[in-house]
């Protein structure tokens, strides 16, 4: 009888299904909670609220989903997504943000994300997404597949900032709000000078010079 039992129990554990949950937003995290919970009442969930947290969980543990803000405190859900990959290239990573999907959506999809969805985004959508990555599947919406196949042939040469990488597109977006050298170094945790070289590099790419140019684009190309 107890034999049976260990092995109910360990069935059982098998088959219920694993979510961690990273964002720095408490009432949020529960949020989500709370809607998973009605559609897998077995889950265990986990939450964490900084990427260097994110990354230390899904180290230690085996989990089926795991579910990420793009903005914490710390690197950037990007980052961090880009080292799950590089150690769990299977482990499916859904990306939750308040930005518009025009901004991150295909960064997102071509780090290998499984999914880029807004916050805003009704429950039992989002239950769909969590099926459908659980299924070992792509969450793509119309308009994100849309941007996908616009990318391969414009986005480079319309849009200069698709040549950031993920860690400049960051920079370059703190910058263009007005944030200084010295702020971006202390809320991304990066050296004055690492951040200053960063900001070379951006300005070389989009063919700009001055911080208030950098506004500009952003506003033109909705980066703001």
């Amino acid at each position: 009888m107890v034999g049976k039992r260990v092995y109910l129990v360990l069935l059982e554990n098998y088959f219920m299904e694993r979510f961690l949950i990273a964002d720095d937003h408490e009432i949020f995290l529960y949020a989500l909670k709370q809607i998973l919970l009605r559609s897998f009442p077995d889950a265990q969930i986990e939450s964490v609220q900084n990427a260097e947290e994110l990354l230390k969980k899904v180290m230690e543990q085996e989990w089926d989903v795991v579910i990420t803000d793009i903005s914490m405190p710390g690197r950037s859900g990007l980052e961090i997504l880009h080292q799950i990959r590089q150690s769990f290239p299977k482990l499916p990573v859904l990306v939750l943000s308040m930005h518009p999907e025009e901004l991150y959506a295909v960064r997102v999809i071509k780090a290998g994300g499984s999914g880029y969805l807004k916050k805003d985004i009704p429950p039992h959508e989002f239950i769909n997404a969590i099926n459908r990555v659980l299924m070992g599947k792509k969450y793509i919406t119309a308009s994100i597949a849309e941007q996908l196949a616009y990318s391969v042939e414009h986005d480079s040469k319309n849009n200069p900032h698709t040549n950031l990488s993920n860690r400049e597109f960051e920079i370059a977006k703190l910058l263009a709000s007005g944030i200084s050298l010295t702020e971006i170094s202390g809320k991304l945790s990066l050296g004055i000078t690492t951040v200053s070289t960063y900001r070379s590099r951006i300005m070389k790419k989009l063919n700009l010079k001055t911080n208030a140019e950098l506004t500009l684009y952003a506003i033109e190309h909705k980066i703001l």
